[in-house]
């Protein structure tokens, strides 16, 4: 019996290992490229906006 839980405890911790490295890796190759699009276009519409508002000032 004692096999069994030493067994177990491992394999639930290597589990564990496993799911965060999946969604680490996840966000990395997802999330992170789309809100830094996000970012890009945002930063984009701010310079717009200013240089709307600059050349309407003369």
């Amino acid at each position: 019996m004692k096999k069994f839980g030493k067994g177990f405890l491992i394999g639930a911790l290597a589990t564990a290992g496993a799911t965060v490295g999946a969604l680490f890796s996840f966000k990395k190759t997802v999330v992170e490229p789309i809100e830094n699009q996000e970012e890009k276009i945002e930063e984009n519409r701010k310079r717009a906006l200013r240089k709307q508002r600059s050349s309407h000032l003369q």
